[in-house]
């Protein structure tokens, strides 16, 4: 049974965060999300664009999407017959760049093909495990003393692993307070592209506090330095903006420029090119983790249906919805449990029903393509 989409509903929503997220960039207080629905017949696939408000994580931001969609994408999309959602990626992929918003889509597809299939979305993209292990995100505080609660809270809820946003002055004295207030926990550092290879005496002393990778210290679209400051650490460095395609990922392990991947279904256009990306780090060896980007519960969904694949042996930033929303757009919410896991749900599509009658209430505009 093929896929014909017969329309395509957006919805820009804003949703207040619970507590402000600071990184290199700056901080957010509330996110302005796109949100895509996929329709054939009476049947609704959901995706979520993964896109910033400003364009400081990549070139995207939440204003472009909805241009884009309507004008490049929808009309490649609309009425064409797909034999199976796997084919979405290969439709858009002439389009430069742009991945988080043709990911958007593409995930919904993959969520209504599921729906249609009456299957879980897990399985549909060849999952293997019915429970995930999580980690958590932790942005930059007002003071240590700030950073240091946090992550006492987070780490008494259960999850396996900290990660905490580092930045020039906010990085090696900091993490040198946390390892001594927190010895045994799994810690890594996110530097967000804050640094440049002048910064390699001073990214070295990161050596001393036995971090499980320090993610994309270098700049966005850079391997071949990161490969120059891989060698020069002992600390496994773990690639993010600079990977946005298999064979991105390739040319990066070739070169050794990092030991680890994040995976971020947006990053590299969806569920697609992310399987792509899984099975050359697996062929290779390197561990790979799902990567977050604030996303609402749609798109936290589809992160936990990513982080079903094997090769995702490393916790992921796939936390509980209270983390980040009062009320989330899903019912019901993400929960983790008090071991720092999340049972993947066997029902249709991504697992969760949406929240209409709350998303109502965060639509900041909405269109019906056709």
């Amino acid at each position: 049974m093929g896929i014909k989409i017969d329309r395509i509903i957006l919805r820009h929503i804003r949703i207040p965060l619970v507590h402000f997220f600071e990184t290199s960039f700056g901080r957010t207080f509330d996110r302005d999300i796109v949100l895509v629905e996929a329709c054939a017949g009476d049947v609704s696939g959901w995706g979520e664009v993964t896109a910033g408000e400003n364009p400081f994580y990549n070139e995207e931001w939440t204003g472009s999407v909805w241009p884009l969609i309507i004008d490049y994408i929808a009309p490649r999309i609309l009425k064409h017959e797909f034999a199976d959602a796997s084919e979405v990626n290969a439709r858009t992929a002439h389009i430069r760049g742009h991945n988080m918003t043709r990911g958007g889509v593409e995930t919904a597809i993959w969520d209504l093909q599921a729906r249609l299939h009456n299957e879980p979305l897990w399985k549909a993209i060849g999952g293997t495990r019915h429970e995930i292990g999580c980690g958590v995100s932790i942005g930059i505080q007002d003071s240590v003393e700030q950073l240091l609660e946090m992550i006492e809270t987070e780490v008494a809820a259960g999850y396996q692993r900290i990660k905490m946003k580092i930045k020039p002055g906010w990085d090696v004295e900091v993490i040198r307070q946390v390892r001594e207030r927190f010895p045994q926990i799994k810690l890594m550092a996110d530097a967000n592209s804050a640094y440049t290879l002048a910064d390699i005496d001073h990214l070295k002393k990161l050596d001393d506090f036995y971090l499980m990778m320090i993610e994309q210290p270098l700049a966005h679209d850079d391997i071949i330095d990161h490969a120059v400051l891989q060698a020069a650490l002992q600390t496994p460095i773990c690639l993010d903006e600079c990977i946005r395609s298999a064979h991105q990922a390739e040319q990066a392990i070739r070169l050794k420029a990092g030991r680890i991947i994040n995976i971020k279904l947006g990053r590299v256009g969806g569920f697609g090119e992310a399987k792509r990306v899984h099975d050359v780090c697996q062929a290779n060896n390197i561990p790979v983790w799902c990567g977050g980007m604030l996303e609402s519960g749609i798109g936290r969904a589809h992160n936990i249906a990513l982080s079903t694949l094997p090769n995702f042996v490393l916790p992921g930033d796939v936390s509980a919805s209270k983390r980040y929303w009062k009320r989330d757009i899903i019912v019901p919410p993400v929960e983790v449990s008090p071991t720092g896991t999340i049972t993947v749900s066997d029902a249709p599509g991504f697992g969760y029903e949406i929240d209409k009658e709350f998303l109502e209430t965060l639509i900041v505009r909405q269109e019906t393509l056709i």
